[in-house]
């Protein structure tokens, strides 16, 4: 019996609406994405990923903005969300 591994996949998120957006993937790392910027990142299928807002980044107060699944991010490849 041969068990196939999940493979990670290759996402991006564009940040136009925050000073700093703080992406928490479910095993606890994070990413910052400042404003006007985007990056790309993997994923594990179907993994919730929270984006959080930061206003002031020497506080350590940050605001839910959304929990999405890495399933609904654009694909890195260029295409777009929706």
């Amino acid at each position: 019996m041969s068990s196939r591994q999940p493979q990670k996949i290759r996402k991006q998120y564009r940040n136009s609406d925050y000073p700093l957006v703080l992406m928490r993937f479910e095993d606890g790392h994070e990413i910052k994405v400042y404003q006007n910027t985007g990056k790309e990142f993997d994923a594990w299928p179907g993994e919730t990923i929270k984006i959080m807002a930061m206003y002031d980044p020497t506080s350590s107060d940050r605001e839910l903005v959304e929990a999405r699944k890495a399933d609904d991010f654009a694909d890195a490849d260029g295409t777009t969300e929706g």
